[in-house]
């Protein structure tokens, strides 16, 4: 208790310069991925983003594994209780997963996958080889909505094979399941929670989709565009007015009122229509307080560049760590303006009010 009091008054009072380390070191690892989903700018090929340029616009194509073992080596003497955590773009494809997950878990560190699962099956030996501590599969609907979002006409049916796979194996890393909903999956979101409550899963979750209208992103660089550049981002091939809210209201309300033992959660908790209405179609109207994720997370690219959070976040370079430490890069100068300018702005700049971390 004592120590969120004063790390919400450093955040607070002197948002320059922190005094606490962060949770979570975020990788991106690589820079493809082997699916197409069709809320994903890299999936839609729209590459011009701040989000694909952070997923898939560094080089080289694989983080190298010095690079890596630099991240590790930071961590564990510096931030020894923050989490590794490969999220970007897809880590099992990662060619140095093994040892490098091995080279986390000898340094004393907690690892997380983020995944789409699709080979997690034949690299369920690497992770459990490699001690991970975690793993997060995000999957799109049950299987013929699943596969579609997704581009790959058996991606569900692996997806699944690999997490009943990882089951099997005497103490498996903990799977959660997470589901962004979508106008082609919102109407069976229930349905997905009664198909996934059989299997032994830590968590089940649902997130709201994240973007970026033209028109935020206009009116947000009207203010910052000059030193944080915004751009549209995951609204390619998407048409939120094909979603019937008071369907997805009904949804949500019937998983709320499931009897699951283990209540699956949305990201963020919206529940009446007004809510949902304001969510999907006025984004110019802020709904979370503030970004939580600048003040516990950094995210280190392939090229071992940081950017903020993670990557939803401004393709804004807070770090090298060819040149810096993750000491000197947490209180950086470009970190500390960007805090800054962000709590002077209410906890989120304009084109924050879609992104996960404001939650």
């Amino acid at each position: 208790m004592i120590s969120r009091i004063l790390k919400a008054a450093n955040k607070k009072l002197n948002p320059k310069h922190l005094f606490f380390g962060p949770e979570w070191i975020i990788l991106g690892v690589n820079n493809i991925c082997n699916l197409h989903c069709k809320m994903c700018d890299v999936g839609t090929q729209n590459l011009e983003t701040n989000f694909a340029q952070n997923l898939v616009g560094s080089h080289p194509l694989n983080m190298p594994l010095d690079l890596f073992k630099q991240v590790v080596d930071d961590t564990s003497k510096h931030y020894p209780n923050a989490k590794i955590g490969y999220a970007f773009t897809e880590p099992l494809i990662y060619p140095d997963l093994k040892e490098s997950l091995i080279y986390a878990h000898q340094k004393g560190l907690q690892t997380t996958i983020t995944t789409n699962a699709l080979s997690l099956k034949r690299k369920a030996q690497d992770l459990i080889d490699g001690n991970l501590t975690e793993l997060f599969v995000s999957l799109d609907g049950l299987q013929d909505t699943h596969n579609y979002i997704r581009g790959h006409k058996s991606s569900f049916q692996k997806a699944l094979e690999g997490i009943e796979h990882l089951l099997t194996f005497p103490n498996p890393p903990q799977i959660s399941v997470y589901c962004v909903i979508t106008e082609w999956n919102y109407t069976e979101l229930f349905e997905f929670v009664k198909y996934f409550d059989k299997l032994p899963l830590k968590h089940i979750g649902f997130m709201h989709q994240n973007f970026i209208t033209e028109e935020v992103a206009s009116n947000h660089n009207q203010d910052y565009g000059s030193w944080l550049h915004a751009t549209h981002s995951n609204i390619e091939e998407t048409d939120f007015s094909a979603i019937d809210i008071e369907i997805l209201q009904d949804q949500i309300l019937k998983i709320k009122n499931g009897n699951f033992e283990k209540p699956p959660s949305f990201s963020p908790e919206l529940i009446n229509l007004r809510e949902l209405k304001t969510y999907y179609e006025n984004p110019e109207v802020k709904i979370g307080k503030t970004c939580n994720d600048v003040f516990t997370n950094i995210m280190i690219k392939t090229d071992g560049t940081a950017i903020p959070s993670h990557g939803r976040c401004y393709n804004k370079t807070m770090g090298d760590l060819n040149h810096q430490s993750l000491p000197e890069i947490w209180n950086s100068n470009e970190y500390a303006q960007f805090r800054s300018e962000i709590v002077k702005n209410d906890g989120l700049f304009p084109a924050c009010n879609r992104c996960c971390s404001a939650f």
